[in-house]
């Protein structure tokens, strides 16, 4: 049993808790035929959070509390400690067993089960990034243990580990960067058991769009701030309370707190390409009149580009996930599918390309585990989140795109999952924000 000290151990013991517990059997979710969808796609704009929770504003009364950045060791050592292991071991089982089968029906309605996200209410992933003084799990930032969680869940599929992360990004954003009086109204919602549905909304719906050069703005007034503007990729949109909007403030950008039920905020369906289950929509702001208090912390440029390195850092641990299954996959496919009398894994040419993309996603792992670990220890990684987000994205996608030559025909049609994995991993180099380490 982990003791107190230990910054991680209390929470990765309540997670093992619930892996030897009953609880994912009483909720259904080991039957693959109970992994059904809840509701279907809405479309166009409507006014958002008609049902949604009214957030107890708190005066703050001192400074925010922050989360430690962990020592460094000293020795170069990127396994997972055990606390680290315990908890992807957990996930593992998750996204095996729940994620994986539900799959295809999540795609279908363009959502994530209730279920499902109720899952991933109890194993605390909102919670892994809140320092333990406002409710959270741990002393000391994880980035680390946040690249592994999504690299495990997409290892089931990137849709639905999307739509689990995104109230943990609208979470960690506040613990990071939120004032005292931001984390004492809105953290609490958070580490409770029913989890406020947000997102961290970055992205625009323009070519070639830049997340320092916004089209949404935001206005200063006598007494706060109004935004304009339309966003996209807006995670479980058109169900959202709680939205972390960034908006061109002063010729910077800027991240805002903006609730749901404000007057001029809609939401659309979106639905992409890929990720699917994660219910993307679009997000327009319409004259939405903010106070003063709605600038996350001090709004000042140095949080904003922490933000998108830490939100590059998750997208590329989803890719690790993703690109991992499509090489148990193909690999297992490749040996059991035979041409001219032979399995097709005897041909060079094959297994040359098995083999390629075995290289390809461990030096994808090393670089985003590199750039983590400097993330968690204060030191300065933008080099290494460059690098990531580079081999991630473009790796990636060809990863994406020989598991689909591998399989021939059958990696064109929805009988193999390798097709849906190849429209996720396109995401990787396009998506910004929605989730954060």
């Amino acid at each position: 049993m982990a003791s107190r000290k230990d910054p991680m151990g209390i929470g990765l013991a309540v997670l093992n808790r619930i892996a030897s517990s009953p609880a994912i059997d009483r909720l259904g979710l080991r039957k693959q035929a109970e992994s059904a969808v809840y509701h279907g796609t809405r479309t166009g704009f409507q006014a958002a959070g008609a049902a949604a929770r009214t957030f107890k504003r708190v005066k703050g009364s001192g400074k925010p509390v922050r989360q430690h950045t962990t020592a460094d060791s000293g020795v170069f050592d990127l396994s997972p400690t055990e606390d680290q292991q315990m908890i992807v071991g957990v996930i593992n089982e998750f996204a095996s067993e729940v994620l994986r089968p539900g799959a295809e029906a999540a795609e279908a309605a363009d959502s994530t089960t209730a279920e499902v996200l109720a899952q991933t209410t109890e194993f605390g992933l909102s919670l892994l990034n809140v320092p333990e003084d406002l409710g959270g799990l741990s002393e000391e930032r994880s980035a680390i243990t946040g690249v592994l969680v999504a690299e495990a869940l997409a290892e089931g599929d990137m849709g639905q580990a999307v739509a689990c992360l995104a109230p943990a990004a609208v979470a960690t954003a506040i613990s990071l960067w939120g004032s005292d009086e931001q984390q004492q109204t809105y953290l609490p919602a958070f580490t409770g058991e029913d989890v406020p549905v947000a997102a961290l909304v970055v992205a625009e719906p323009r070519p070639l769009f830049d997340p320092f050069e916004l089209s949404t703005t935001a206005t200063r007034t006598g007494d706060g701030f109004v935004l304009d503007g339309l966003k996209s990729g807006v995670v479980r949109g058109l169900d959202a309370e709680l939205f972390i909007v960034a908006a061109q403030l002063d010729g910077a950008p800027a991240l805002f707190v903006v609730e749901a039920p404000t007057a001029g905020v809609s939401v659309a369906a979106d639905p992409s390409m890929g990720l699917r289950a994660a219910g993307l929509a679009q997000l327009k702001l319409d004259q939405v009149s903010l106070p003063a208090s709605a600038l996350l912390g001090e709004g000042t440029l140095d949080d904003y580009r922490e933000c998108v390195r830490l939100s590059r850092l998750g997208w590329a641990g989803l890719a690790l996930g993703t690109g991992k299954a499509v090489l148990d996959y193909t690999k297992d496919y490749v040996v059991g599918r035979e041409a001219f009398g032979e399995p097709i894994a005897y041909r060079q040419s094959v297994a040359f390309m098995v083999a390629n993309i075995a290289i390809e996603l461990e030096g994808m792992r090393l670089v985003t585990l590199r750039a983590a670990s400097r993330a968690e220890q204060g030191l300065p990684y933008a080099r290494e989140v460059a690098l990531a987000r580079r081999l991630t994205s473009e790796y990636g996608m060809k990863i994406g795109t020989d598991g689909v030559q591998l399989l021939g025909g059958h990696g064109f049609v929805k009988e193999h999952p390798v097709e849906r994995w190849y429209r996720d991993l396109r995401a990787v180099g396009l998506m910004e924000g929605a989730v954060l380490v």
